[in-house]
């Protein structure tokens, strides 16, 4: 039995990529309480490697006012679940025009589980090709790269890479190719 139960719900906000709802709940002492829940689906994130280089993007995060760079990530359009390998073949080609031979999962990431619900499906995309990327509206203002991985992690540690879910995704990357 879960120690929190939910005993109603409301959605207080819908758009396009995610709902906020606010739900009553009970704790396992029966004391009363309230969370707002972010839903948002599932969403892939990519690292494409090609020998000892990752391509990152980089774009205008708004809720920050700031550019980051970061790994490829992001969801279905309209709130739709997508497999997440196929979500992650797509994206790879939207935001990069790089297309995969090969696509590893390398582990399940969840974005903030004190506020939202939403996790993300972590591939290695390895045996890279190059075409035209096909962005969204949302990523014109996107740029692309390649970073060596010691480039790559002295960006982490000066703080000009700050996306949790990149530097999560770097780590199990790390930890895949010790196993």
């Amino acid at each position: 039995m879960d120690p929190i139960q939910r005993v109603a719900t409301r959605e207080v906000y819908r758009n396009n990529w995610m709902t906020v709802r606010e739900d009553a709940i009970r704790r396992a002492d029966g004391s009363p309480g309230i969370y707002g829940v972010v839903d948002k689906p599932t969403y892939a994130l990519v690292i494409p490697l090609d020998g000892d280089r990752l391509h990152l993007v980089e774009q205008f995060r708004y809720p920050v006012g700031a550019r980051r760079w970061e790994f490829v990530q992001g969801t279905a359009p309209d709130l739709a679940e997508v497999p997440p390998a196929e979500l992650a073949r797509r994206e790879l080609r939207e935001e990069t025009g790089l297309r995969a031979e090969t696509i590893t999962e390398l582990g399940l990431l969840e974005v903030a589980p004190g506020m939202a619900s939403q996790r993300g499906h972590v591939y290695l995309a390895t045996g890279l090709t190059e075409g035209e990327p096909e962005r969204e509206p949302e990523e014109q203002d996107m740029r692309t790269a390649w970073f060596g991985r010691g480039e790559v992690e002295k960006m982490i540690a000066a703080g000009e890479i700050t996306d949790a879910q990149t530097i999560a995704a770097y780590t199990l990357l790390l930890l895949h190719e010790r196993r």
